[in-house]
């Protein structure tokens, strides 16, 4: 585990705990020499987490859209990054954020976040991401979707197996585990 692509938003939440969650996140980051890949912002959590992983030496790298570089959404650390990478659209992002990371994590964050999570956990299933996905449950943000995973279970719409393929947690040792002992969903085939 090298890289790790981080979904988070452009704000920041009513709760300092959410900022606070993202520095915790930013120190992790440093202390096991992990690679950020994000969306490339300076503002909201994304700005939380990039400036203080870049404060403190480590690697940064942007991937974002051609239309918010237009709005002037970029890091204003930009010459700090080691890299800015602008592509078409937000499926581009999303794929190429896929591919140059070993794992994914969401801290809390608004629809694109949940997007995106749902997204590479989507596509490991489909066996189109290899890497784990988390999230990074501060606060107990996300029991409304751990609730919602569970009833995709019960219902018939998601494996038990695959659902265990899927972390909600907000300690940092039991995320760093679970990514690396992560051994992707067996890919499921249909018989006509």
């Amino acid at each position: 585990m090298k890289k790790i692509a981080v979904y988070c938003g452009a704000s920041s939440g009513n709760s300092p705990i959410y900022s606070q969650s993202a520095i915790q996140l930013a120190d992790w980051f440093i202390e096991n020499h992990y690679e950020l890949i994000y969306g490339g912002g300076g503002v909201g959590l994304m700005g939380v987490i990039s400036d203080r992983i870049l404060k403190q030496g480590g690697l940064v790298r942007g991937v974002m859209t051609t239309q918010l570089v237009q709005r002037g959404a970029e890091s204003p650390q930009l010459a700090s990054l080691s890299e800015l990478i602008v592509v078409k659209d937000m499926s581009e992002r999303k794929a190429k954020m896929m591919q140059l990371s070993d794992g994914c994590i969401a801290l809390p964050g608004g629809v694109g976040t949940l997007e995106e999570i749902i997204q590479s956990f989507s596509w490991a299933r489909l066996g189109d991401n290899p890497n784990p996905c988390v999230f990074y449950n501060v606060n107990d943000y996300y029991r409304p979707l751990i609730q919602m995973f569970d009833q995709m279970v019960s219902v018939g719409f998601l494996t038990a197996a695959d659902r265990k393929k899927v972390l909600f947690s907000d300690s940092l040792p039991e995320i760093k585990a679970f990514m690396e002992s992560y051994v992707p969903p067996r890919v499921r085939t249909y018989n006509n």
